[in-house]
């Protein structure tokens, strides 16, 4: 399980464009959940994404992961248990490293390297095994540079090497934003199947409704910083594009829109 509680979070403290954008800010997430996020720009879907990682910092709250505060914790021992995927397919790979480095790094995350090789061969029959699901022809492509790939491909690939290690937590940051709608349509399937077959506790923000509806078992709406809808299992089931598309239109209208 995973716990937001009393989260505070201010931009610009002490000047005249401070901002509150999370005034005790509570989200609890049950072990299993599929959460797509959706909100209109400055809601705080981001930020709130930014303080489960640890990219930055909340002035105060606390955040429990399994019952453990990791309030302290920096963001590389978050990152242990959490995989992320970013809007950029750019920030999910190294581009100048190749299919097989690429593979190799995600494989050793959360490793100590000391001084053995950073591609260890016996696992390249397994990375092809990897590769191959995901039905793109790059496990014959072991020693292609990943800065040459397409955008869909090297978001397939940091979809697949966020999950190599064991993880608890899965973290989407509008992983589709960037990619041409069949790309998109590809990316998502990839993820329902990722999620159920290891099942992965997932948080997915998105701008697209129909994914908000059609995948994960939760829906929330941020607005402000804060949720202002929270469905869940039948009640999200029973929901359609056009009932999100409403109350955003009504959110449009309140803040003069």
């Amino acid at each position: 399980m995973l716990e937001l509680k009393e989260i505070q979070k201010f931009y610009n403290p002490g000047t005249v464009n401070e901002m509150c954008l999370f005034d005790h800010f509570n989200l609890k997430v049950e072990k299993g959940d599929f959460i797509s996020v959706v909100g209109s720009n400055g809601s705080g879907k981001t930020s709130m994404l930014n303080i489960i990682c640890g990219s930055i910092a909340a002035e105060s709250g606390q955040i429990l992961m399994g019952g453990r505060d990791i309030t302290r914790d920096k963001e590389y021992k978050r990152n242990v248990k959490i995989g992320r995927v970013y809007q950029n397919p750019a920030m999910g790979t190294c581009p100048s490293m190749t299919i097989l480095e690429n593979m190799s790094l995600a494989d050793n995350k959360g490793k100590f390297y000391g001084f053995s090789r950073g591609t260890n061969k016996s696992r390249i029959n397994y990375y092809k095994e990897q590769l191959r699901q995901l039905n793109l022809g790059l496990e014959e492509r072991m020693d292609t540079k990943v800065g040459v790939l397409s955008g869909g491909q090297r978001q397939a690939m940091a979809l697949l090497m966020s999950t190599m290690t064991p993880i608890e937590f899965l973290i989407l940051d509008e992983h589709t934003a960037a990619l041409d709608p069949k790309t998109a349509e590809m990316i998502m399937e990839l993820t329902d199947k990722i999620v159920e077959e290891k099942e992965l506790t997932t948080i997915m923000v998105t701008h697209n409704l129909r994914y908000a509806i059609e995948y994960g078992n939760r829906l929330l709406m941020l607005h402000q910083g804060e949720t202002i809808l929270d469905k869940k299992g039948k009640e999200k089931e029973e929901m359609c594009v056009e009932d999100v598309l409403k109350l955003f239109n009504e959110i449009s209208i309140e803040c003069g829109n």
